[in-house]
């Protein structure tokens, strides 16, 4: 077997799957009325039965199919156009100085106190 091909194995597309969605295996456990050592077995899987592939997909939000056909390197190219379509890349740029703006607030928020002073010494002297 050459290094580029690798075996079809089921739990390892799982695991990745649920990595990406930031899902720990007591979690996923957790959805399908498991144990965590289940879901450690599953993912050490090489086949799965449809009818439990089908309640993963269904824990993951995914389709069977995406778990079927679940590779690294189409995730890859799926985020590579992404950014190179403009997607993220829309010129929408800060286009103003952060501290600028604390800086500016933190000013009007003084000014703001100093008129309440001035409101309240001026109540105080009328009475």
């Amino acid at each position: 077997m050459s290094a580029t091909t690798k075996p079809y194995h089921i739990g390892r597309k799982i695991s990745r799957i649920r990595e990406l969605k930031d899902m720990k295996q007591e979690a996923l456990a957790q959805a399908l009325g498991i144990s965590q050592q289940s879901v450690s077995a599953i993912e050490n899987s090489e086949n799965l039965e449809e009818e439990k592939l089908k309640e993963i997909a269904k824990a993951l939000g995914v389709s069977v199919e995406a778990i079927k056909n679940f590779s690294e390197e189409s995730i890859i190219n799926y985020f590579n156009n992404i950014y190179d379509n403009g997607v993220f890349n829309t010129g929408n740029y800060c286009n103003f100085n952060p501290l600028d703006k604390v800086v500016e607030l933190y000013e009007r928020l003084v000014q703001a106190e100093k008129d309440k002073n001035e409101y309240l010494e001026k109540l105080l002297k009328e009475k």
